[in-house]
């Protein structure tokens, strides 16, 4: 993985320095809580309901066993003894006192790493496949250029106060696990007819309160032009982008309001003035950061092991965290792993200092010492022995992080929501673990297959809730939290923003709602059909008229009495 140079170190320096006499300035009354406050968004620092917020930053979820541990080591002496991972595969900390926060920056330092440009109107973490480097349908791997972006864009000037915050995702995979096309910026690494490596770009992709899917506006970028091409993307929108209003600040309303076809126009004519420019890209410094991302040294193993296909047919358990938990490698005998963090009974993307450390010991013993961040909340050990894993499921099950849920309905994407964001228009938690303990069964969730349910506590959709196959957004109704329910969104290749069932229904009624659309799914599906096949092929109607058939406080009365009558 990539390790800082001096100039990241002296710039990470600088800015920890600036901003411990920022705090202390707002400590002792010399600046306002206003004045305060973009200087605060610009080190991932958050007011929320109860306490500040530490968001830090993890460039394209790639994380070292020793930063594993600083996390572990920040959550036991400043926060509560856990952290959140996100879904922008940072990590965040919920409950930090302000005089703490140079103190925390200095001591992430000494592991590289920092809380820069993780908020405010800025280039954002960038983020990728938490495959890449190891997936079997990996076309380019994505790290290098994804680092090479994260160098260009950290304290860029012409881009430290944008319209809006600005979000890239990088894919070089065939399947697109970067979700680009609902991102301001999406690249998708291809080769062109000569076999040459290049960007297909994608503009205009987002949620919040404008879902919409980015546009192509081309088909292939040679790489050495990657830089200086979205410095023109990001100029034409720094221009023309909307700053009286933040609600429609943001590139995708933009291009939007210009069309794709005209923004690509003036992105290639303010492209044409810098391509050949001192931002162009040379095979040496390609080189210079790929070897930082060479393969680690994986033995030559063979592509069967006896005792482990015993296992695999022997053990229902271990087979079941097989089948969803354990991903294909590029290379024979060796697999990637998903660590849930989706247990029943714990919020979606919580883990603890305990579980940290524990993590960190795991990634150093069986993956070469690197763990990545899943923009699902999860974590990956990317380069597991095959012989390995049996072991591993044993002792990742005693710390609760095997759940065989990956990919399955419990496996939510869930925002911290309405018990800690001050945004927030609704609680969010609450709701996963309802529906989370009323489908705490593993092989009914098998039964189901593939389902993304997706939470989000308000419009800004940190939950993703667009792309859920089932969505659900907390929204305020006089005062008190309701959940609008869409269904029929997807990520990936065919990404797809969901469409609303009808009104919002109360908190309680949240399991039974998710309840009746899986009955219609089980009715309504043929032989192999996901949950989001079923919903294309018989549109939005039968789930809703199923839903909203019988009142869903009705039904709930009836279920409380029959257990009144069963007590």
């Amino acid at each position: 993985m990539y390790r800082y140079d001096q100039y990241d170190h002296q710039l990470v320096k600088e800015r920890i320095a600036q901003f411990r006499d920022q705090v202390r300035r707002r400590l002792s009354g010399e600046l306002t809580e206003a004045e305060f406050l973009p200087l605060r968004l610009q080190n991932g620092l958050y007011m929320q309901r109860h306490a500040y917020m530490l968001r830090i930053a993890v460039p394209y979820g790639l994380l070292s066993s020793a930063q594993v541990r600083m996390f572990a080591h920040i959550a036991r002496k400043y926060d509560r003894g856990y952290g959140h991972m996100t879904t922008r595969q940072n990590i965040q900390f919920n409950w930090i006192k302000l005089e703490d926060v140079p103190e925390i920056l200095q001591e992430l330092a000494t592991v590289e790493m920092h809380a820069n440009q993780t908020s405010g109107n800025c280039i954002r973490n960038i983020t990728s496949d938490e495959f890449a480097g190891v997936a079997a349908d990996e076309v380019i791997d994505p790290r290098p250029y994804a680092e090479m972006l994260r160098q260009w864009s950290t304290f860029h000037p012409e881009f430290a106060f944008l319209p809006r915050k600005f979000k890239f995702a990088i894919n070089g995979a065939e399947e697109d696990r970067a979700a680009t096309a609902v991102h301001d910026i999406g690249l998708t690494m291809v080769r062109n007819a000569a076999g040459e490596v290049g960007f297909k770009v994608m503009v205009g992709g987002g949620m919040g309160r404008t879902p919409i899917i980015g546009s192509v506006i081309r088909e292939y970028l040679p790489w050495q032009h990657a830089l200086t091409y979205m410095e023109a993307i990001l100029r034409v929108y720094n221009q023309y982008g909307r700053r009286d209003n933040k609600y429609k600040a943001r590139i995708k309303i933009l291009v939007k309001a210009l069309g794709p076809e005209e923004f690509g126009r003036q992105v290639e004519a303010e492209w044409a003035e810098i391509k050949d420019g001192p931002g162009t890209l040379t095979v040496e410094e390609l080189q210079r950061v790929a070897q930082y991302f060479n393969d680690p040294a994986y033995e030559a193993l063979p592509a069967v092991d006896a005792q482990f296909e015993q296992l695999k047919t022997t053990d229902k358990a271990f087979s079941n965290w097989l089948k969803r938990n354990v991903k294909t490698h590029k290379r024979s005998g060796y697999a990637a792993v998903v660590l849930s963090l989706k247990k029943t009974g714990v919020p979606p993307g919580d883990i603890t200092a305990e579980q940290l450390d524990f993590v960190a010991d795991l990634t150093d013993k069986y993956s070469f010492g690197e763990i990545r961040v899943t923009h699902e909340q999860n974590l990956v050990l990317a380069d597991v022995k095959q012989t390995d894993l049996f072991t591993l499921w044993q002792a990742v099950k005693a710390q609760g992080l095997a759940t065989p849920n990956i990919g399955l309905l419990t496996d939510m994407i869930c925002c911290p929501g309405g018990d800690f964001c001050s945004l927030a228009n609704a609680k969010s938690i609450p709701i996963a673990e309802a529906i989370a303990e009323k489908f705490d069964n593993i092989d009914f969730q098998h039964d189901i297959g593939d389902i993304e349910l997706n939470i989000s506590g308000c419009i800004n959709a940190c939950g993703h809730h667009h792309v859920g196959n089932i969505g659900i957004l907390g929204v305020d109704k006089d005062g008190s939290e309701w959940y609008q329910v869409s269904i029929g969104g997807a990520q990936g290749n065919s990404t797809s923003i969901g469409k609303i069932i009808g009104p919002s229904f109360a908190a309680d009624q949240m399991p039974t709602v998710i309840e009746r659309l899986l009955n219609v799914y089980v009715q309504q599906r043929t032989d192999e059909e996901l949950f989001i096949d079923t919903v294309q092929r018989i549109g939005v109607a039968p789930f809703k008229e199923y839903v909203y058939a019988t009142p869903i406080a009705t039904a709930l009365n009836e279920v409380k009495s029959e257990e009144a009558a069963c007590v």
